[in-house]
């Protein structure tokens, strides 16, 4: 089979999804173009701030929720089990799951003026839903913070060529900001200067990498650690909102280049639609599903939408581009990433061996097969261009689940200061990722993750019924998604505890037990019918 058709079908297929599914959510979320949102109704300066206009919003939020996971996940999934059963989960994923939970959590954020998807829990289920979800939520951005410290820093330690540009992104955002919001210059001319700027970051980048020997990794942890610390503290304006901006811009022209390399590369497919079920890390199901994990849902999405982005919303018209619309390019990236393992490897035994233990791992077969789809294009630059990209939208991550890690700690421990708070967070995911244990943390925080989006879906159920709305949209993916993270986080408990590795074991039956008694909650709700009128919950 031909990669070109691979994608092409695929695309069309996520387009179709937004055209027309899409709508359909839309109308059952009732979109008021004429309501104000939190950002312009308790503008504060800080965290309640309009976007200059959607696309800015679009920036922050993509590469806020798009990270490395969907590209990481499916890579890794590839190998396991085959490219078909990967890339079935990740098209019909996105567009009757992953998009309607991002959507979901956006809008009803929204008409909770900026409430975290845990506050609004509490509200249409009950006060212990809010405590139990907000550790759960707490627990899984720690895992988030800890697993990209780690992937970026040893991506500067594989390629020290991208740490110039990627680093060099802070600065020049920073000055983008400024520039947008301080000086109010044209956004067409400023976002030239900004792209222009950090191209010339890259071919110098290339002139001077930088290296700190043999405690490269260990270095770059911290440094990349204190930066979450600093970016995450920051007022919006000046740093999150033009880096995602700009981080937006690059990625979706490496997308546009990848499929675009297709056209005149259009390689041929050699590897296996489906390997076996049980691979190395378990079972096509459950372990498939969560392996992905944001390449088709992912709970940190709602912590996003409902965290940051609701905050910055300028308009309820745009709420579907930012929700539904993001989470599907994201499905694009997720496919391109599936595509570029089958443009770059030609066998499975030379796949498993980039991935095996001490080999250059995911990132550097995305890498790979990134440069041999973009060859008439980047030449052999299309791998340090792959990574500088990646490896920005890493930073978004760090930044964003760093900072909402800070409100669910203000939240849950009533720390009014946001350093110590920071701090916290911090600390916690310092003692992960400087475990370096990325294998056996990526399938706990695929599970949590989705454990999250799972137990945010029942909540937008909960919520649309409380508004005598259809519930089927966002019930039956809560369902599915459920069960698949239980039956992941049992299989990851058992695996710990045969391993030692008793502290992650803790870490999954927390996740289990705080799971269980969120559903037992929700449940309580959807059979007694405690609904209260439209009016009360101010929707």
């Amino acid at each position: 089979m031909n990669t070109l058709l691979l994608g092409i079908v695929s695309v069309c297929l996520l387009w179709l999804g937004y055209r027309f599914y899409g709508n359909r959510i839309e109308k059952l979320y009732g979109i008021d173009p004429d309501r104000k949102t939190p950002a312009v109704e308790t503008y504060d300066g800080v965290d309640y701030v309009p976007a200059r206009n959607w696309f800015v919003l679009f920036g922050h939020h993509f590469a806020s929720i798009a990270g490395a996971a969907p590209i990481i996940g499916p890579v890794i999934a590839v190998s396991i089990w085959g490219w078909g059963p990967s890339l079935i989960w990740i098209v019909l994923g996105c567009v009757l799951m992953g998009g309607v939970h991002d959507f979901g959590a956006l809008i009803a954020s929204v008409r909770h003026k900026g409430s975290s998807i845990a506050e609004i829990g509490g509200t249409v289920i009950g006060k212990k839903t809010r405590l139990l979800f907000s550790v759960l939520i707490w627990l899984t951005l720690i895992l988030i913070v800890a697993v990209f410290v780690f992937f970026s820093a040893k991506t500067y330690v594989a390629e020290p060529k991208v740490v110039i540009p990627s680093l060099g992104l802070i600065p020049i955002a920073m000055l983008v900001g400024f520039m947008l919001y301080n000086v109010r210059l044209n956004q067409f001319l400023t976002t030239i200067l900004g792209l222009t700027l950090m191209i010339a970051l890259m071919i110098l980048g290339g002139y001077f990498p930088i290296t700190f020997g043999e405690n490269s990794l260990f270095i770059w942890m911290v440094i990349l650690l204190v930066y979450a610390s600093i970016a995450s503290v920051l007022p919006v304006q000046i740093l999150l909102q033009p880096r995602d901006y700009l981080c937006g811009l690059f990625l979706v022209a490496g997308v546009i280049s990848g499929y675009g390399g297709l056209f005149l590369t259009h390689p041929q497919i050699s590897l296996p639609v489906y390997v076996e079920w049980e691979g190395d890390v378990g079972m096509l199901w459950p372990m498939l599903f969560v392996t992905i994990a944001c390449g088709a849902i992912s709970g940190f999405h709602s912590l996003v939408a409902s965290g940051t982005s609701s905050k910055q919303l300028p308009n309820e018209r745009d709420a579907k581009k930012i929700g539904y619309g993001a989470m599907l390019v994201e499905g694009a990236v997720a496919v391109l990433a599936l595509i570029a393992v089958l443009a770059g490897f030609q066998e499975q035994n030379l796949l498993s061996q980039m991935l095996a233990k001490g080999g250059p791992g995911p990132i550097a077969v995305f890498s790979q097969g990134f440069q041999a789809m973009t060859t008439p294009f980047f030449g052999a630059f299309g791998g340090i261009i792959a990574i500088t990209i990646l490896n920005s939208f890493i930073l978004s991550t760090l930044d964003t689940a760093t900072r909402l890690g800070r409100y669910i700690t203000q939240e849950l421990f009533g720390i009014k200061n946001r350093y110590i708070s920071t701090f916290i967070i911090v600390l916690l995911s310092a003692v992960l990722a400087l475990s370096g244990k990325w294998k056996q943390i990526w399938p706990i925080f695929g599970a949590s993750n989705q454990l999250v989006a799972a137990l945010a879906l029942l909540v937008l159920s909960a919520w649309l019924l409380l508004q005598k709305k259809p519930i089927f949209y966002t019930l039956i993916p809560a369902v599915f998604v459920l069960i698949t993270t239980v039956g992941a986080l049992c299989y990851n408990a058992v695996q710990f505890f045969q391993n030692h590795d008793y502290f992650l074991f803790t870490i999954a039956i927390t996740l289990l037990i705080l799971a269980f008694l969120v559903l037992m909650e929700a449940i309580e709700v959807f059979k007694n019918k405690r609904a209260k009128s439209q009016e009360t919950w101010n929707v």
